[in-house]
Formats: structure tokens, C-alpha cells, sequence
């Protein structure tokens, strides 16, 4: 088949993590429709408050460097808090939605605190036509693309070089098999130039700022991403995405069920257009 951005199967970090964890749980989240048509997510505590602080956060390099912290963080991050207040962020009491927004507020004090890096330049991947996320084919032959957004990309003037700065709002560090990086080093060798100088995870929750890890290299990092995204694309001819707990489902795919049998509260519809659900 022809490389072909219409038909082409699509990939990203989250969608392959979804098909690691559980191949269901990959077509429920990322390929079935109920009959209005609609795909089907989940909301959470865990999950809003990411959202919430990776966008006060992100917000930042929209701005110049010398404006950037003119205002209060923390009255931006009220702001976005309101947007998932209540059950639309999955919170089903008053004092499990008080709890994570605690936390919230902890982090981008600590970010408040401690500027550093997002006090220089940054470099942006600018976003493709319709408003998709950068992306690129991760190979033509098998009409796959590979699709991302970074959430820092911090500009290094004394070498003309950038440095990936990943915003970790979880309480667990991430895995050394994870395929974040491996991700990341494939969108920036295919949609800009400059070098690739470091990369760096910052947890908010117990860090005052990144904490260098090392990125792959690209060959390295197109065989990983590439093995995994040729299985999602066989499971996806073949229509076979099994959980390995059958019918009764696995912690990750539990959910989606509930969702598709009646069990889960609708709470609204979310940014893209899918029904969301407390389950």
C-alpha cells in the first residue's frame, strides 16, 4: 500500500502505550465507536490534575522569555482547575477532588520557585494541517506514521542545540523500557535540524527541577518504536486485540467494559469530541 496519511495506521506514545498494557484496552480508547458515533475515555483525579498542570505549565512558552512570569502561576492554574472541577475531572467527592488539586498547586509552586530552564528560549515543532500534532512517516512502506507533541523544548544558545524537558505530575518514575524518549528522538530527528543535546524528566511532585536522562540513538530508537508499531498494525488487519484476562477483563481494559455495558456515569463530552465517564 502507498504511503497515504488518509489510510496510514497512526501511532503515538499514548496509543502504543495503551496496546502494551492491554490490546483491548488499545481498540477501546483508541478505535471503537458507540452507535452515536462517539469514542468513549475515561476522566479521573490522576489524569486532571496532569492535564490541568501540564497546561499552566506548557502555557509558558507561548510567551517571551521576560514575560513569562509576570503572572501568578497559581492564579493561571485556578483557571485551568475550573475546567475539570467536579465530575467532569472524575471526582466523585468533595474531598478526593481537594486532595489532587493540593497536590496541583504544590507543583507549580515548585515550579514558581524554581525557573531555571523555563526561563531560556524554547523551540516549538510546529503542528501539522487540521490541527494534528507533529508527525511524520515512521516508514512509507508499511503507511505508518508517528505522531507526538514534547512538552519542553528548551533552546541551548552556546551550541545552537535543544534539550527535551518531559513535566511528570505522577507519583512513579519512568520506566527505563518506557518509549517516551525513543519517541521524542524520532520527532525531533525527522522535523528539525538543530542537535539533540540532552533530554531530562522533571517529577513536580518531589523535585526542584530535570533531572538528565540519557536519549537513545535514532537507529536505536526507529527499531524499538518501529517493532511495536508493526504489531499494532497487524492487530489492527486482523481486528485480534485479546485481553490476557479474557472476557472478564484486565485492571486497564475494566473501565472501557463498564463503559460499553451501561455501568459508567457520562460526565460530558470532552475536548475532541468523546463521551467522557467516571467507571
Amino acid at each position: 500500500m502507498p504511503a497515504d496519511k488518509y489510510s496510514a495506521v497512526w501511532v503515538s506514545y499514548s496509543s502504543m502505550g495503551d496496546f502494551l498494557k492491554c490490546p483491548r484496552l488499545y481498540y477501546l480508547r483508541n478505535i471503537y465507536k458507540n452507535e452515536k458515533g462517539k469514542k468513549v475515555t475515561t476522566v479521573g483525579p490522576a489524569l486532571s490534575l496532569g492535564s490541568v498542570v501540564h497546561a499552566v505549565i506548557e502555557g509558558l512558552a507561548k510567551y517571551k522569555v521576560e514575560e513569562r512570569f509576570q503572572r501568578s502561576l497559581l492564579d493561571i492554574f485556578e483557571e485551568e482547575w475550573k475546567k475539570c472541577s467536579g465530575e467532569i475531572g472524575g471526582f466523585t467527592s468533595i474531598e478526593e477532588e481537594a486532595e489532587a488539586k493540593a497536590r496541583g498547586r504544590a507543583m507549580i509552586e515548585r515550579v514558581e520557585k524554581n525557573p531555571r530552564n523555563l526561563k531560556n528560549k524554547t523551540v516549538r515543532l510546529k503542528e501539522s494541517a487540521n490541527k494534528m500534532p507533529p508527525n511524520f512517516f515512521l516508514s512509507e512502506d508499511e503507511n505508518i506514521i508517528l505522531c507526538g507533541k514534547i512538552d519542553w523544548l528548551e533552546y541551548i544558545e552556546s551550541d545552537n542545540s535543544i534539550k527535551v524537558i518531559d513535566f511528570k505530575t505522577g507519583r512513579h518514575e519512568e520506566k527505563e523500557d518506557s518509549l517516551q524518549l525513543p519517541i521524542y528522538r524520532l520527532l525531533l530527528d525527522a522535523l528539525q535540524k538543530r542537535a539533540v543535546s540532552g533530554a531530562a524528566y522533571w517529577y513536580l511532585d518531589k523535585d526542584d527541577g530535570p533531572i538528565d536522562v540519557s536519549l537513545p540513538a535514532v537507529n536505536d530508537a526507529r527499531e524499538r518504536v518501529l517493532t511495536h508499531a508493526l504489531k499494532i498494525k497487524r492487530a489492527r488487519a486482523q481486528r485480534e486485540f485479546h485481553c490476557s484476562r479474557g472476557e472478564q477483563g484486565c485492571f486497564s481494559c475494566k473501565p472501557f467494559l463498564r463503559i460499553i455495558n451501561g455501568e459508567a456515569k457520562f460526565v460530558g463530552i470532552g475536548e475532541y469530541g468523546q463521551e467522557l465517564y467516571i467507571a
